[in-house]
């Protein structure tokens, strides 16, 4: 069974509106791992503008399942990983000026920088995954680097504008998946993840996990954490909604 990662970045979104302590991502997290979802996702990014260093270290404390802690490479967001110890590290693209995270990293580009960091996340028994797009040579980079994990960015697919658009990037994704599973990493996706898009995504060969966040958390604006877990995992195993109905 594919199984279903839940970001709760958007938790401390809500909360950082009115900068109080209100909803607490946390809390959030306990929720979700109690509904069923395999693992809770979040990103500490350079300007905290969400997710900040105590939610990370208390998610440590309570996460039961697995905390894969979403981080640029950098030495300061490094050094908090090597601290706290999440059970994956997956390295992102980041820019200040964007909203979310805008498409894959190029690993190909420094790949002894992204070996060395494997290395050390490695020496501290943290698994690493990358967060790529679908192309064999960032596929071939990722295996290079000694990763265990590869995620495709699946935004393009799930922004598509035709049923062409959205039908050619499936089929990009599913190569792909073909490929990362030949080359012996852990396959798994994200980004613009949503109820209606998930049974097409969740078909893809080789494929671990999704990491579901933005439209799961609006889900549970209007449905509870519950409910919106059991409803992700329903598509992901029957693909719909009927079984928590």
């Amino acid at each position: 069974m594919i199984q279903l990662a839940v970001n709760i970045d958007h938790v401390a979104t809500l909360r950082e509106a009115r900068g109080g302590i209100e909803p607490d991502p946390v809390h959030a997290a306990v929720m979700a791992e109690m509904a069923g979802a395999a693992g809770i996702v979040c990103h500490l990014r350079e300007d905290r503008r969400h997710v900040n260093d105590r939610d990370v270290r208390a998610l440590r404390d309570v996460v039961t399942t697995k905390l894969d802690l979403e981080m640029a490479a950098t030495d300061e967001i490094i050094g908090i990983a090597l601290d706290v110890v999440p059970d994956l590290v997956t390295i992102v693209p980041e820019k200040r000026e964007e909203l979310t995270t805008e498409g894959g990293l190029d690993v190909a580009r420094a790949i002894q920088q992204y070996t060395d960091l494997v290395s050390v996340m490695h020496d501290r028994g943290i698994q690493v995954s990358f967060f790529i797009e679908p192309l064999p040579a960032q596929i071939e980079a990722v295996r290079a680097c000694g990763a265990d994990v590869v995620e495709f960015h699946t935004g393009t697919y799930a922004n598509a504008r035709s049923a062409a658009e959205r039908h050619a990037e499936f089929t990009r994704l599913r190569l792909a998946a073909e490929l990362a599973g030949d080359a012996g990493l852990v396959v798994t996706a994200g980004h613009g993840l949503t109820r209606h898009n998930l049974a097409e995504i969740a078909s893809l060969p080789n494929l671990a996990e999704v990491s579901i966040g933005h439209a799961l958390i609006s889900h549970a604006v209007m449905v509870g954490m519950e409910r919106a877990v059991r409803d992700y995992m329903a598509v992901l195993t029957h693909g719909s909604l009927t079984a928590t109905r």
